[in-house]
Formats: structure tokens, C-alpha cells, sequence
């Protein structure tokens, strides 16, 4: 891969170590003395080798939504607790609740089998910039733009997805400064081996959620298989029996979702004023009906764990954006930042082109804002009630199908098909019919109370009766919900064997059923079609403006700047260290057993389990006990630059071995994602000292410890 000079102004005096989601590219940019300031004493053509395509940094393997990497030579791989939630409900009951109680399977016979849980290996990366840039018409107009850039995005995949066995991804820098093109080894055989109790790997729950200090296990273990066999990775980081302590040297590798740092102030403005706030009210008002079921239904319990962790998080994580972009002055700091560029700009003929971009992201944020809660309603229904979210996806699928593969939209297309299915069968464990028809009803009536200018013709056409006719307040809510009541009762799409026919027919075919949900899903999706259009004409916009400012923003800079996360493999280095979060509050880096202990109460967030207190009542500590500390370790704080998608990704230290697994950020750094803090900027991650001495001293795994060369004791 050429290297990407335009991105990296060298500094050499400058110590970057915290910020920077940095490519492997990159860090090759930085150089061995760079990487050698950080703390890392490994060569860097161990990190990354650029001839070969791979060493350390590859063994940060992507999973659905989350990070990890092997901890074997026999496929054992480590990632979150929260990332295996969706196995842990598969194979859950009433009568044996593993999302409660974990697992650990005593042999590999006893390993359990996910369905739908796929993984990527990274093998080769490639910049194809030349050739998407090469793709497009000269004078093309923004609509053309993005098109042609699909298309080749398109075909670019195809090729690279021709081998047996290889997932391709293509990823866009900075709005269209520079693509690149990842090839992994997708593997398909993901089977559990060890996940904690609930209140080992999500204690403290939504109290603790975001916060430090914390006292939460958050891992497990997987095994990958290929043929029937344990795959054997090309790389895989031995785990360290000795830790860390503070001021020790630490990288987090992973795929990180989505960053805002290169948005204007404008852009950024829409998250503070309209997202985070609309998300967390939406979010908490679904938490309130998932917990009112839940607590009258153990099926309705088991069945949305996952959906509520999730929404929980979501809610959360609102509150902290909204919190940390006033405390910090993100939107302040970065309007006075783009003023420097401008002013810096205004004194050079040569970027006046850059100015222009500038004004024009502006305009274009503000037509967003004209349809914004009509748009962001339509956007809810991919993670709102299966009631809306299986009929829009069957009736995509079907109506995409019928184009030839090429001109299919991206995730309907044949190499997205299997996971697409097996995602509408999986989640039938997900489905509790009484939370659905109550989240469905909060949907419509959200709708319902949109302005005039923004309503949806197809929600109008099934409910808009139920609005008063001379204008007044109120909606006859009784009459809306015996409504959705029929329509849920008279569908087909909630049944299995059903709905796998249905991802199988023609739209000709699906209309003939005449199923309310599915009828009511293709006027819905034609609604989501012309959102679509205009996004694409949006897109195309700006991939013809970002470029131009950022490449004026990077000049000016005269540092070394990584890109946005975009979920492509980075790697950040950082320190052991903790922080002060408020006026005369010091937080030390590391938590303890004795911690974990103390925040026990027997109930709620904080009920640690009975084979846990045993063990540390009769002082089985065994080897595990940090000689500073004097106790078990359980956490520790790095300054990372970390953000969702992170989730699993390993912590190594200089030597390049596993000292943890990434699973938070503190408080007061969630608005990490729109400017990177040193005082504050801190990520948590769970000490893999913790997972041993839970192994050795609680569970009883001798197995395992021999697999992972811990001697015995």
C-alpha cells in the first residue's frame, strides 16, 4: 500500500502517545523510534510487516459489532462478555438461563455452537484510491459522483470476494480523501467455551455502565473452528501472568466504529441539539417497556436481554455525548479550529477551493436539518420493533433482488444474503411479542405527533385516522392499539418457517400474501427509498467537498493526524494511568477483588455471585494477588484513544502480550468520539488476571490454564 504522506506531516519532537486511531500503515509512517517512544520494545515489522501483509496488529480479529483476537495456537480467542450476550440467549431456557448463570464447557465436545456469529481475519490491506478516484466522470454531478464510486466499491469487492472463503470491506477516509480495501478470511464455525455469570461480566450493570471505577468481567472466551478442526492463526498474543501497573506501556487493537473529529462545527451541532437528545429519549422510553414485561415474564426476560443492554447503552451513552460536548467545548474549540484554518486558507490563492468546500458542508448540514425527525424516525425502525424491522428487510430483500447483483444495494446484495438471513433467524429468540406491540405503538405515535411537513404518507394511510380531524391534541390510543393488535395477529412474519419462505419471494409473490405487516412494510420502504436517494445525492456532496477541507485542515496542522474511525483495523498507544474526573477527586488506575466485594449488596447491579464470595471469603487467591495492589486485580484505566467497536479488542503491552480486553470509556470522555481530551481520555479494560484467577480459583479449568501455557501451580 503506498504510503499515505498527505496524512502524516512529521513532527520529530512530537510524542503522540493517547491520541490517534492509527492504520497500520501509519504506524509504519511513524517509524520504529516513534513506536520505540510509546513503550514497545517489539521490532516494527513484528507489529506490522508491510511485504508480508501482516504480523501482531493482524491479530486483531472483527466480530458482529465488536472486537477480539486468538490467545492460542488452537483458535481460542478472547472478546467481551457483551459480545457473546446474543450466543448466551441461543442456548438459554427459563430453566437454564446462561445469560445468568455464563458457561464453561468442560471439553471441546461441550462447546456450544453459534449460529450466525462470523469472523474476519484480516489478511491484506490496499489502497484504492487511484481507481475509485479514476471512476468518476469528470463534471459528474453530486448524485453521479456517489454512484460511481458505489459502483466501483462494488466491483472492487467482487474481485477480492472471488477467493473461497475471503470478506472484503471497503472503507472511505476522511469523506473520500483517500479508500482502502481490507480482504479478511471469514470464519463461519464460532463456538463458546467460557462466559462468566451476568454478575462477573456485567457487574454493576447500567449503574457502572460508562464509569469508573468498575469492578466488571467483561470477557469470554470462543473457539474457531475450520473442517471440524481448532483453527490455527497466523498470529496470537501469549497472555502475561504478570500484568500491568501504572505508567506500564499499552496498545488497544481493534475496529473502531465511527469518530466525528474531522466534522465541522455545524455537523457537529446536529449530535448535540437534535441526535443524542432524540436517541435518549426514544431509548429510555423502550428501556421503561422492555423492563415493565420483563418483570412479568421470564420468556419476555431471556428474549430481550440483549435488545435492552443495548438500548441501555445507547441512552447512556446519549447522556455522556450530550455531558462531555459541554464540559470539554468540543463545538467551541472546534469552531476556533476551523477559524485558524480559514484564516490560515484566506492568505493563499491555492485554496480557495477548500473555502468553497467549507461553505458548501454547511449548506448541506443545513438541508439535513429540514427533514431531521421525519429521517431519524426512519432510521429507528433497524433497531425499533421486529414488527416494522422484518417486514422492511424482507421486502428490501426482495424488491433488490430482482436487479442483477451489480446494482443491488450494498447489505441485499449475494454476498450479504446468508448473513441476512441467518440474522432473520437468530433473532426469532430475540422476539417477545408484548414488548414488540407496545415498542411498535411508541413508534407510531412518535410518528403520529411529527409536523405536518414531515409526516409519512404510509403512516398517515394506516393510522391517521386516530388523530383528532379538527387538528386537537390527543390521539385515541385504544383505537391505535387494537389496530396494531389485528395487524400483528393477522401476520405471518412472526412465524419462522414462515418468514424464511418469505426471504425466498418475489415482491409479486409477497404482495399476494396480503399480510398487513408486509403491505405496511412496502409503503414504508418506499419512504425509506427517497431518504435513500436523497443520502445518496447527500453522500456524493460530500465526497466532492470533505476531501478539499481536510486536506486544507491537515496542512495547516503541521502534525501528524489519524483519520476518523471509519471500522477499519487501528491500533492506539497509550499508559497505564488514572485521572482526576472533577475537582478534588483522584482516580487511581486499577480496582480489585476487595472492591468487587464491597459494592456487593445482594441484589440489583451489585450481586456479585455465591461461588465468587465463597472464593474470596476463604481467601483463594492464589497466584493472582498483584504484589503492589495486595489483591486480585479486576480493571485498570489506560488513555487510549478508543471508541464503540472497540468492544473486545485486545490490550497488549510493549512485549506484545495480552494484559486485558478493552470494554469502556470513563464518563467524562464518551465525547472522545468529537476530540480527543488527555486529562480525561480515559478506557477501561478488564485485567486478564482477573479471567486467570476466575479459571484457576472459581471455575476449575485446569484445561484452559494449560492451553494458555500457565503452568500450574
Amino acid at each position: 500500500m503506498r504510503r499515505l504522506s498527505f496524512v502524516l506531516v512529521m513532527l520529530a519532537s512530537v510524542s503522540l502517545a493517547g491520541e490517534g486511531k492509527w492504520t497500520p500503515q501509519q504506524v509504519l509512517e511513524l517509524g520504529p523510534a516513534w513506536v520505540k517512544q510509546q513503550g514497545f520494545s517489539l521490532p516494527l515489522s513484528t507489529l506490522w510487516d508491510e511485504k508480508k501483509g501482516g504480523g501482531l496488529l493482524a491479530n486483531a480479529v472483527q466480530l458482529p459489532g465488536c472486537s477480539g483476537s486468538f490467545i492460542s495456537p488452537e483458535g481460542l480467542l478472547i472478546t467481551n462478555h457483551h459480545c457473546v450476550v446474543g450466543i448466551l440467549q441461543e442456548h438459554s431456557t427459563p430453566q437454564a438461563n446462561l445469560v445468568k448463570d455464563g458457561f464453561l464447557a468442560k471439553t471441546r465436545e461441550d462447546e456450544k455452537p453459534a449460529k450466525a456469529y462470523r469472523l474476519q481475519v484480516p489478511r491484506r490491506f490496499v489502497d484504492v484510491t487511484k481507481e475509485v478516484l479514476a471512476a468518476v466522470p469528470e463534471g459528474a454531478d453530486d448524485l453521479t459522483r456517489f454512484k460511481a464510486v458505489e459502483a466501483k466499491q462494488k466491483s472492487l469487492v467482487a474481485a477480492c470476494e472471488a477467493q473461497p472463503g475471503t470478506r472484503c470491506t471497503f472503507a472511505a477516509f476522511d469523506g473520500g480523501l483517500f479508500f482502502t480495501m481490507t480482504e479478511f478470511a471469514e470464519l463461519t464455525d464460532v463456538r463458546l467455551v467460557y462466559a462468566p455469570p451476568e454478575m462477573v461480566g456485567n457487574y454493576g450493570g447500567e449503574t457502572d455502565n460508562w464509569s469508573w471505577p468498575r469492578h466488571t468481567g467483561d470477557f469470554s472466551l470462543l473457539r474457531v473452528y475450520v473442517d471440524g478442526k481448532p483453527y490455527q492463526p497466523a498470529y496470537w498474543f501469549p497472555v502475561s501472568t504478570k500484568g500491568v501497573k501504572p505508567g506500564d506501556a499499552v496498545a488497544v487493537l481493534g475496529y473502531p466504529g465511527v469518530s466525528y473529529r474531522s466534522w465541522l462545527a455545524d455537523e457537529m451541532a446536529e449530535r448535540r441539539e437534535l441526535y443524542f437528545p432524540s436517541a435518549k429519549a426514544l431509548a429510555g422510553e423502550w428501556i421503561r417497556i422492555i423492563q415493565d414485561e420483563a418483570a412479568k415474564s421470564p420468556e419476555a426476560g431471556i428474549a430481550t436481554a440483549d435488545d435492552v443492554r443495548s438500548l441501555l447503552n445507547r441512552r447512556k451513552n446519549s447522556e455522556g455525548q450530550l455531558m462531555g460536548l459541554a464540559r470539554g467545548r468540543v463545538l467551541e474549540k472546534q469552531k476556533v479550529s476551523e477559524e485558524g484554518v480559514r484564516a490560515w486558507a484566506l492568505k493563499r490563492a491555492d485554496q480557495k477551493a477548500a473555502l468553497d468546500a467549507y461553505e458548501g458542508l454547511s449548506a448541506l448540514m443545513a438541508e439535513k436539518r429540514a427533514t431531521w425527525e421525519r429521517d431519524f424516525l426512519l432510521d429507528t425502525i433497524t433497531w425499533g420493533p421486529r414488527a416494522l424491522s422484518w417486514p422492511v428487510t424482507l421486502v428490501r430483500k426482495s424488491t433488490e433482488s430482482v436487479k442483477a447483483d451489480s446494482d443491488r444495494e450494498p447489505g441485499y446484495q449475494q454476498r450479504d444474503l446468508a448473513r441476512l438471513k441467518e440474522r432473520l433467524e437468530r433473532d426469532q429468540s430475540r422476539y417477545s411479542p408484548p414488548v414488540d406491540v407496545r415498542i411498535l405503538e411508541s413508534w407510531v405515535l412518535r410518528v403520529l405527533q411529527l409536523p405536518a411537513t414531515q409526516r409519512l404518507a404510509s403512516v398517515e394511510a394506516m393510522f391517521g385516522r386516530y388523530r383528532p380531524a379538527d387538528g386537537g391534541a390527543g390521539i385515541n390510543r385504544d383505537g391505535l392499539r387494537t389496530l396494531l393488535v389485528r395487524m400483528i395477529a393477522g401476520s405471518k412474519v412472526f412465524v419462522l418457517a414462515e418468514r424464511m419462505k418469505m426471504f425466498d419471494e418475489s415482491p409479486e409473490q409477497l404482495k399476494a400474501r396480503k399480510d398487513p405487516l408486509l403491505d405496511f412494510g412496502m409503503a414504508l420502504d418506499a419512504e425509506r427509498r427517497e431518504l435513500k436517494d436523497r443520502r445518496d445525492r447527500w453522500a456524493g456532496t460530500t465526497l466532492r467537498l470533505r476531501p478539499l477541507w481536510r486536506k486544507a485542515v491537515l496542512a495547516q496542522s503541521g502534525k501528524p493526524v489519524a483519520p476518523d474511525a471509519n471500522s477499519t483495523l487501528r491500533v492506539t498507544f497509550g499508559k497505564v494511568q488514572g485521572y482526576s474526573p472533577r475537582d478534588a477527586l483522584v482516580a487511581a488506575p486499577q480496582t480489585t477483588l476487595s472492591g468487587m466485594i464491597e459494592k456487593h449488596v445482594g441484589d440489583g447491579d451489585f450481586d456479585a455471585p455465591l461461588k465468587v464470595r465463597d472464593a474470596y471469603a476463604a481467601k483463594k487467591f492464589g497466584r493472582w494477588v498483584d504484589p503492589t495492589l495486595r489483591d486480585v486485580p479486576i480493571d485498570f484505566l489506560s488513555d487510549c484513544d478508543t471508541t464503540g467497536g472497540n468492544s473486545g479488542s485486545p490490550t497488549i503491552d510493549g512485549a506484545g502480550r495480552l494484559v486485558g480486553v478493552n470494554f469502556d470509556r470513563v464518563w467524562e470522555n464518551v465525547a472522545n468520539d468529537f476530540g480527543y481530551n488527555p486529562v480525561v481520555a480515559r478506557n477501561v479494560n478488564a485485567d486478564v488476571r482477573y479471567l486467570l484467577w476466575l479459571l484457576e480459583e472459581v471455575e476449575g479449568a485446569p484445561g484452559l490454564l494449560r492451553e494458555l501455557k500457565v503452568t500450574a501451580k
